[in-house]
């Protein structure tokens, strides 16, 4: 098999199988992130060929991103049980089938089936889960950097595609654009069919910089249901303060970057004057400037204290939203706006992760990240639709970009009230 073929090449160079994990579940992420935020550019065109309005679109946005969050901490057992290729390629098929079908679609209830649910299930099934069960299954060593570049491709697929698709719709029609996602997607499914592997112990391997001995045996499944065990994981986190803290700030998180600036900055920027090509032009550079924080902030976390880090995460994300405005929309001023907020787009994965690790344990930290996962994409949902409303009802974008900026801030106060606390004992279960 070309994994076998592939290990044997890597090995005579002395370089680990596990990069070439990584760099797999980097380009599927990266791709499957980009058809979660591609929706964001076809607002205006759909709204030109089927006079749906701002608030009918985000709709089934908000219905994708809360299906997209709540599917994280199934999505972890699922991986458990069926094995990382498995569910990969599974996520991969429903994404690309769900595209397809839209290609033809006339009717809102059919956006919302297509986009919102199919689209928000698919995507969910990967999500950030892949790359935390990628780097805990794979690394001992450089578990943090790798965390964090693999946080990083979900945000930066979701951006960076974003002028290569603007581009195209504006050509040729958002059907091409689709069109395009739908091949992304064939080439990282075939990749992962021939690359990605479920553990180290299936290619003879233990993970990178495990100097100890390991069994090369995959380990038994477990005889718990996939929904008890996620079940029973939030049941015991959810009686912990620091829970709710981390589900909270999460979802202010997810409200201020999936839910507002990546759906609604570009039809925003079309308000005043800017085309979709350049707004997305924007959002790419978000994205590569969200690869470069969002890495540096996974090797800031493994040195520094996490609340403090997410502090002015928080605080400097709430400071430029509420600037935004008062740039006059200059391309000078966009494009400052772009770096500043890019380098901290998602940088706030890598120390959270880190504190659910601390106070939950290492073995349940990847079910109860899932569960404040699904917080922070519960906040996309409630921005996308409000910051839809906004639009719709006050003729102004503003109100929202102001609202999550003061969010920002109160995360910012909130999340350091965490306390360092020894990690909750493992649950018994049946």
């Amino acid at each position: 098999m070309i994994s076998d073929w592939l290990c044997g090449v890597l090995a005579r160079r002395g370089i680990h199988y596990g990069w070439a994990m990584v760099a797999v579940t980097f380009l599927t992420a990266l791709i499957t992130a980009a058809s979660v935020g591609a929706p964001g550019i076809f607002i205006v065109p759909m709204q030109m060929e089927f006079g749906w309005n701002t608030l009918e679109i985000s709709s089934a946005l908000s219905i994708r991103f809360v299906l997209f969050g709540l599917m994280a901490p199934f999505a972890a057992a699922l991986m458990n049980r069926y094995g990382l290729r498995t569910v990969t390629i599974t996520a991969i098929l429903v994404i690309m089938v769900a595209l397809l079908l839209s290609l033809s679609m006339t009717k809102v209830w059919q956006l919302v089936a297509l986009w919102g649910v199919a689209v928000g299930i698919g995507a969910g099934m990967t999500a950030l889960t892949l790359g935390a069960t990628v780097a805990s299954r794979w690394f001992s060593h450089r578990r943090g950097l790798v965390i964090g570049v693999l946080t990083a491709s979900t945000a930066t697929g979701q951006l960076i595609f974003m002028p290569i698709l603007a581009n195209i719709t504006d050509h040729y029609g958002w059907r091409w654009a689709l069109m395009l996602m739908s091949v992304m997607l064939a080439v990282a499914g075939l990749a992962v069919l021939m690359i990605m592997r479920d553990r180290p112990g299936d290619m003879g391997l233990r993970p990178y910089g495990d100097t100890g001995d390991v069994a090369l045996a995959t380990p038994p499944v477990s005889a718990a249901s996939i929904f008890a065990a996620s079940l029973n994981t939030l049941r015991d986190a959810a009686k912990t303060r620091v829970f709710w803290i981390l589900f909270s700030t999460f979802f202010i998180c997810g409200a201020t970057t999936n839910g507002l600036v990546q759906v609604h900055l570009i039809p925003m920027c079309g308000d005043y004057g800017i085309s979709q090509v350049k707004a997305a032009g924007l959002l790419a550079a978000m994205g590569v400037f969200d690869l470069i924080g969002t890495v540096a902030s996974g090797w800031l976390s493994d040195r520094f204290d996490n609340r403090r880090l997410l502090f002015w995460y928080y605080g400097l994300r709430g400071l430029s939203l509420i600037a935004l405005p008062f740039t006059d929309f200059s391309i000078f001023g966009l494009s400052v706006f772009a770096v500043f907020y890019g380098l901290d787009w998602i940088a706030t994965v890598p120390p959270t992760v880190r504190l659910a690790a601390s106070r939950f344990g290492a073995e349940r930290a990847g079910l109860v990240f899932g569960w404040i996962f699904a917080g922070h994409q519960i906040g996309a949902a409630v921005a996308a639709f409000g910051a839809g409303w906004s639009r719709t009802a006050l003729l102004s974008y503003l109100p929202s970009f102001f609202t999550g900026g003061v969010l920002c801030l109160i995360a910012a106060v909130t999340i350091l009230s965490v306390r360092e606390q020894k990690a909750m004992p493992k649950a018994v279960t049946s």
